[in-house]
């Protein structure tokens, strides 16, 4: 009978990949009471969905959000009205909550709004391709240098003031490319393109670089998943060519709703989040601003960068399953998720057990038919009846002074 030779590569423990995520370095910029960048943690975003004139129902947006752990919150400023508005808001916040980072989105030919809204909030964001809005010509077929040069000048002229005082102020800009909004002349030069996006961020970049400004973060985002993630990719490679660490606000724009708007999110971040880039998220869904801030979590767990709850590992279920695996799961979860920083296995088995969950804090596993068998990590620790599992796993995680009762 013919045998394989003997493997002549000494084994070795060094692992071939490394599976930890090594987070790109960027500079700290401030906003407000938290850092974004410099090695902290990944800031979780979103932003309000009512009007900024709408004064209580702003501050009670934005006290939801933050108590539900949206680090940084956002709001609109169309108009000037709107603009002063925050002021308001940033003093009822004070008196009757506390103080909340928060960013003002300012949108289309938005010097004076974005000069007076930088007076009550933390971050300013614009969208270089509408702050200086210039209507498509419907007859062009090119642009010369001198009208290229021409637009760029007035770009300084309208960019210098807001980036003068918010340097003064010690505050922060965020450059928000949107792949659907560049400006005509960007699309004329380099397309509908990740370059297009790119070069539109730089060029604001240049001008603040000059004014001595450098408390920047960028964003480059689109609807489409590969879009979004090339733009980033690209925007790292052309700030390592010349020498610049700005953080990264990362996130699919108009992700949509439900099942899917959840599923195009993370197809976008996770490929870059995985590759160490981004030092804050928003997950843009088409529902309660509210219902954002779990999948930003959700995300950034299942990666590792941040633990905010329990973490549940489970098998599949199959025929050897000695339980019912999905009501013993729900069971667990509901009576241990609001811990945090654990990482608990329900399997199925004994096939599937101490192995497949070695990473666990604790296991719950199928020994025989009615029993459960209780892991701390690999040890088993004892034998109970299926009906007494739950209630013996908290008794288990008592006993390690790792319980806290919920609220």
């Amino acid at each position: 009978m013919q045998t394989l030779p003997n493997p002549t590569k000494t084994p070795t423990t060094e692992p071939i990949f490394d599976t930890s995520i090594k987070r790109r370095k960027t500079r700290p910029v401030k906003v407000g009471s938290v850092t974004i960048g410099g090695g902290n943690p990944i800031v979780v975003q979103s932003m309000i969905n009512e009007d900024t004139l709408d004064i209580d129902g702003s501050v009670a947006g934005i006290r939801r959000l933050h108590e539900i752990g949206c680090e940084i919150v956002r709001v609109t400023v169309p108009s000037m009205a709107h603009a002063k508005a925050l002021a308001e808001i940033k003093q009822k916040l004070h008196a009757t909550y506390q103080p909340v980072p928060l960013v003002a989105d300012v949108h289309h030919n938005g010097m004076k709004i974005a000069l007076e809204v930088a007076k009550h909030v933390d971050k300013v964001r614009i969208n270089p391709g509408l702050y200086v809005f210039e209507k498509p010509k419907a007859d062009r077929t090119e642009y010369t240098d001198s009208e290229f040069a021409e637009i760029g000048e007035k770009i300084r002229e309208t960019l210098e003031p807001l980036v003068i005082s918010l340097r003064d102020q010690g505050k922060a800009l965020r450059i928000g490319v949107n792949h659907g909004s560049l400006a005509e002349r960007m699309l004329f030069t380099y397309g509908d393109t990740p370059e297009g996006m790119v070069e539109s961020a730089l060029e604001f970049i240049k001008i603040c670089e000059s004014l001595d400004f450098r408390n920047i973060v960028l964003s480059l985002k689109a609807s489409r998943a590969p879009v979004m993630v090339a733009a980033y990719r690209l925007m790292v490679h052309r700030m390592d060519e010349l020498g610049m660490d700005y953080p990264l606000h990362l996130g699919v724009t108009e992700a949509g709703d439900g099942e899917y708007g959840r599923i195009k999110s993370t197809a976008g971040l996770a490929p870059l989040l995985t590759d160490g880039i981004g030092d804050t998220i928003r997950v843009s869904l088409t529902e309660a601003p509210e219902k954002e801030i779990p999948v930003c979590y959700s995300i950034l767990q299942a990666l590792g960068l941040r633990k905010t709850m329990v973490e549940y590992v489970a098998c599949p279920s199959c025929g050897r399953t000695l339980f019912n695996l999905e009501e013993v799961l729900h069971k667990v979860r509901e009576a241990t998720k609001h811990l945090t920083g654990l990482d608990i296995a329900v399997m199925g088995c004994i096939v599937n057990g101490p192995g497949e969950m070695a990473d666990a804090d604790y296991g719950y596993v199928g020994k025989q038919p009615g029993y459960i068998s209780l892991y701390r990590g690999r040890e088993e620790i004892k034998k109970v009846p299926e009906d007494r599992g739950v209630a013996e796993l908290i008794d288990l995680i008592k006993s390690d002074d790792r319980w806290v009762e919920p609220e």
